[in-house]
């Protein structure tokens, strides 16, 4: 089974996806009216079977649940959240060492990477 993560953000949402074990970050989107479209691409390109969510603890815990309701609503897939601790904080380590990476644009992506890693490892 092919998997979806997704870091969700205020500003932009990270992706990455999953083939038979192997990760990748996908680029980066904005969270706006074109991110379900975007999303539903996705899907469809990588053949989804499975979204995992990362979800963080504090204010913004409520709007990612209220997110995830909503995939919910508008897809037929199974979707998971995932605890996100100090995903981001990996993902920007990785992103310094990497000097071909834009950490402003890809930095939520390589934490979707992260969460999907802590998932399917």
């Amino acid at each position: 089974m092919n998997y979806l993560s997704i870091d969700y953000g205020t500003k932009r949402v990270g992706f990455a996806y999953s083939v038979a074990g192997i990760i990748q970050p996908l680029p980066p989107h904005a969270n706006d009216s074109q991110l379900i479209d975007y999303l539903n691409k996705l899907i469809k390109d990588y053949q989804i079977g499975k979204i995992y969510v990362g979800l963080c603890e504090g204010k913004f815990k409520l709007k990612t649940l209220k997110f995830v309701d909503q995939l919910e609503n508008l897809l037929k897939l199974p979707i998971e959240t995932v605890e996100e601790a100090v995903s981001t904080i990996e993902a920007e380590s990785i992103v310094k060492t990497n000097r071909t990476a834009k950490k402003n644009h890809f930095v939520d992506s390589v934490a979707a990477a992260v969460i999907l890693s802590r998932v399917i490892d």
